[in-house]
């Protein structure tokens, strides 16, 4: 990684560091008979083997729940899953070492897709939730609905791939006294807190430091934290500073995914296409421990209408016990699954009532004033006016038109066009995370030192704040510098997630900077100064304190789980997106060829960043609908080990390249409404436009719908995500498939 910027490997190792390697499992359910590690410790460069028994204080640990063992005890469950930690001299000698640890397994059954956690009733405790509105049976048996359809949505996983896989480098300080780490995570503060807990030191002596990570999606969010636990041990018990850095393979097999979903959907409507009632079950793959997945499953249920006006509605959620590694937060965290379950049932109406998907939308929009399914009122909705602009810059009746031309005069390519809308809601839902805090200083030379809890990964976060100071002191942004994100400067700082840190910290800096502007303000009123710097020296000789902590609390939010009702969000990011594809049908390939986007960000802190952002989470989103597949060794996949993950390295794993951005990509913000819920305006960014890659997966799915009608295919058909080459080709029915699928075939999934 070493270029410019310095990340966490760059760091020098001291002379007397050790390597770390871990240990893991290689099965998905087994009671473990015996560990023999003779071959470790006959291996060159290896110091050490550490496992449960020597944890200094506790072995469980976990960001909600402790069900999780650091090290595995009796039982492991899971492929993957840490049984102890080998240092060594070298990184390459610690993985020769790790690996000759010779596990002995008695073999248990595994549970391996959600299907089979349904089967044998394997949930997560206490992680059923149901929210409701109006009355959902009575509606379905009242005769008000003209149809009703039902059917099951399976969506696929995704590995987060940032570049910088984890790393951690821990010493002590003081003759152990005090533990220090330098880690790549979204989440210092949940670093100090697993290494305190393990080692059973208060938090005030651990120390965890983060200049800034290569990527983290939230990959990195919670799956960081045992890794550095884990070599926290040695380093603890050797007094030694020890490094661990994941290869590639290891990153993707042990720290989680992107949770695959199924839906059960059964939707009534009437002729015209009005939506009147849905009932949903939910159920996401949580892997072996509770992690993050019920927050994850509360997101997708409360996004599970999308922008839709349905007035009764019932959606059940579960959290399934797996046998795969835990898996956890990711860039739309549970939003796009329960909107992409929303989209295909819409779509469905659209091929019973023969109308296009985009008309049944645009008469289920949700509008000013609509109360949604848990009880939030819709304030201050953009929807309609995105949708308008949306449609006249990519002149949708026109599109359509040169689309179906194009598909009479072409056998074997087909295209196809969508339009999706999207709404996400900004704050995390548990409400004790919405606070963040900032530490600034004015030194006599007019410079600013910022320190806040935002870890900078990339999104341009530490440049927001930065512009927040400089425009609060009016000074030039040069003259503000921002410091590492470290634990003993802002102390409990909740992780960079949620799309909320511009917000909550832009404005925790604000506040630090008021307070300063108001000590100064006598002094600035007696003279007129030159310079900022000249001001500073004149506050310093008066004994003014030109340091500040500031906190901010996201304000009037928060829900009730006992009664499914309550405000969980600040406010929503709206946004839409119209796509064209072209694909070929007889390999599946497909390209983007036309994407246009438009989002409302109220009055954008930085409209060049948040293109970017945008840009970049479509084309994110576009590996998750479109190209990339996780294949794991479950029912669906008999030639993988149980349990094992095929797709571990970019060779088997296709995440997206240069030739998958859209030929013509173009993206715009909503001018004139300024958001009056957030710092200066505007609105969060990272997560919401995510989901708006769903329109390419529906002008695909538009585009093999042109291909089945030639063979006189006109009912609706099931399309997994992702779509991938596979899956497009074999969705294409024609003489070469006819002779061994029928027309609802679709290829297994992972999920």
């Amino acid at each position: 990684v070493t270029g410019e910027a310095e990340y966490a490997d760059d760091i020098q190792m001291p002379p007397n560091g050790l390597h770390a390697a871990l240990v893991l499992s290689r099965k998905p359910h087994a009671r473990i008979l015996a560990i023999d590690d003779s071959g470790a410790r006959s291996s060159p460069g290896f110091v050490d083997l550490f496992l449960a028994k020597d944890v200094p204080c506790d072995n469980k640990i976990g960001p909600v729940v402790a069900d999780e063992e650091l090290f595995a005890v009796e039982y492991v469950t899971c492929v993957g899953q840490v049984i102890g930690v080998v240092v060594a001299d070298t990184h390459e000698n610690a993985k020769i070492a790790a690996r000759k640890v010779h596990v002995e397994y008695e073999e248990l059954p595994a549970i391996l897709s959600i299907q089979d956690a349904i089967n044998a009733g394997s949930f997560h405790p206490n992680s059923e939730k149901c929210l409701s509105k109006g009355d959902v049976d009575h509606c379905f048996q009242s005769g008000q609905c003209d149809r009703i359809i039902e059917g099951e949505v399976q969506i696929g996983g995704q590995e987060h791939f940032y570049l910088e896989p984890h790393t951690s480098l821990i010493w002590t300080v003081d003759g152990g006294n005090e533990v220090h780490m330098i880690s790549s995570t979204q989440a210092p503060q949940k670093h100090q807190k697993y290494v305190s807990h393990v080692l059973g030191l208060p938090m005030s002596k651990v120390v965890c430091k983060t200049k800034r990570i290569g990527g983290g999606f939230g990959g990195k969010e919670t799956r960081s934290a045992f890794i550095a636990a884990a070599a926290s041990v040695p380093s603890y018990l050797l007094n030694r500073p020890v490094k661990i850095t994941l290869d590639r393979d290891v990153d993707m097999m042990i720290t989680g995914q992107r949770h695959s979903f199924l839906g059960k959907y059964k939707v009534g409507f009437t002729n015209e296409g009005r939506v009147l009632a849905l009932d949903l079950e939910i159920y996401n793959n949580g892997g072996n421990s509770l992690d993050l997945s019920l927050a994850v499953l509360e997101r997708a249920m409360f996004h599970s209408d999308n922008v839709y006006e349905i007035p009764n509605i019932r959606i059940m959620g579960r959290v399934c016990f797996t046998n795969f590694p835990s898996n956890t937060a990711f860039r739309g965290f549970g939003g796009p699954q329960g909107m992409l379950i929303t989209e295909n049932w819409i779509q469905r109406i659209a091929v019973e009532l023969k109308m296009s998907p985009e008309e049944i939308r645009e008469i289920n929009f949700q509008s000013e004033g609509s109360v949604l399914h848990y009880g939030q009122k819709v304030q201050h909705c953009t929807l309609a006016q995105l949708w308008n602009e949306l449609k006249l810059s990519c002149d949708f009746v026109k599109s359509r038109e040169e689309v179906d031309q194009f598909n009479g005069h072409n056998r074997w390519r087909k295209r196809g066009i969508a339009m999706v809308p999207t709404k996400f809601g900004i704050s995390f839902t548990t409400k004790l995370m919405n606070q963040a805090g900032a530490l600034v200083h004015v030194y006599t030379d007019g410079t600013v030192l910022v320190t806040h809890g935002g870890v900078e990964m990339g999104q341009g976060l530490h440049t927001k704040v930065a512009q927040i100071a400089a425009s609060a002191f009016n000074i030039p942004l040069s003259s503000v510098f921002i410091s590492d994100t470290s634990t003993d400067k802002v102390p409990n700082s909740s992780p960079t997630a949620a799309s909320a840190s511009s917000d909550m910290y832009g404005a925790a800096v604000l506040d630090a900077c008021e307070q300063i502007l108001e000590r100064m303000k006598p002094i600035a009123s007696r003279h007129n100064f030159n310079s900022f710097a000249e001001l500073a020296i004149a506050c310093y000789a008066e004994r003014i304190d030109l340091s500040a902590h500031g906190f901010y609390i996201t304000p009037d939010i928060g829900f009730d789980w006992t009664t499914g009702k309550g405000i969980p969000f600040r406010y929503f990011t709206y946004g839409a997106a119209f796509a064209e594809v072209e694909i070929d049908t007889l390999t599946g390939d497909f390209h983007t060829r036309v994407a246009n986007i438009f989002l409302d960000l109220g009055y954008s802190l930085n409209p060049a960043i948040d293109v970017g952002q945008i840009e970049g989470a479509f084309i994110q989103g576009l590996g998750w609908v479109a190209l990339e597949e996780l294949k794991w060794g479950d029912g669906a996949h008999k030639w993988i080990p149980s349990g094992c993950l095929y797709t571990c390295g970019p060779g088997a794993y296709k995440i997206p390249s240069i030739n998958d951005v859209p030929l013509k990509f173009n993206v715009s913000l909503l001018k004139g409404h300024p958001n009056v819920k957030a710092i200066h305006s505007s609105k969060a960014v990272g997560e919401p436009p995510f989901f708006l890659a769903s329109a390419a997966f529906f002008a695909i799915k538009d585009a093999i719908r042109a291909a089945r009608v030639e063979m006189g295919c006109n009912d609706w058909f099931p399309l997994d995500s992702p779509a991938t080459p596979e899956r497009i080709r074999m969705a294409c029915l024609d003489e070469f498939t006819s002779s061994f699928v029928n027309s609802d075939f679709h290829p297994k999934l992972s999920v």
